[in-house]
């Protein structure tokens, strides 16, 4: 199947590749304590946002429900898709989102943005989240990857001063 690069999904591809690299690059230069530091009064760090993105918006919105791939590397806990064990190290949870990423493009790349997802229903049925085509799992994603974005501009100027936007 040939996809067509249409003006719509090559902005939704730019504007979710932007906002990974902002997540990223709001990471760049901070050390391994204060990667691992919990911020705010919720309890989470910047590894563990970058570990939930791996987890719960590239492998799970593009892999289980886009590709129907097997749920099979959830972690047991609730909200255990947030945490790092303290052995494993930042490269290692950094490289698990290039990769997820990576893969994520790939199934992307072989749909159209109107194709069906293979697992339609939400895991958050209550919430009323409907994803009848790939472009709304893609705005989904972007959605979350954005406010995630944004909750590291605010974490990394209380970690480092380091501010985003520059008033």
């Amino acid at each position: 199947m040939t996809v067509e690069n249409t003006p719509e999904r090559a902005l939704l591809l730019r504007r979710l590749g932007h906002q990974r690299r902002h997540v990223l690059d709001q990471l760049e230069g901070l050390g391994d304590d204060q990667l691992r530091r919990p911020v705010l009064p919720s309890g989470w760090s910047c590894l563990g946002l970058v570990r939930h993105l791996t987890l719960s918006d590239e492998r799970y919105w593009f892999e289980v429900v886009v590709a129907g791939e097997p749920l099979d590397f959830w972690p047991e806990g609730e909200n255990d898709d947030w945490l790092v064990a303290p052995d494993e190290s930042a490269e290692q949870v950094l490289t698990a989102y290039r990769a997820a990423i990576e893969r994520s493009d790939e199934i992307v790349a072989a749909r159209g943005l109107d194709e069906p997802p293979a697992q339609p229903e939400s895991w958050w049925p209550e919430a009323g989240l409907e994803f009848p085509d790939l472009r709304a799992v893609i705005v989904h994603v972007l959605v979350e990857t954005a406010t995630h974005a944004g909750h590291l501009d605010a974490v990394r100027e209380l970690l480092d001063g380091r501010q985003y936007v520059v008033l």
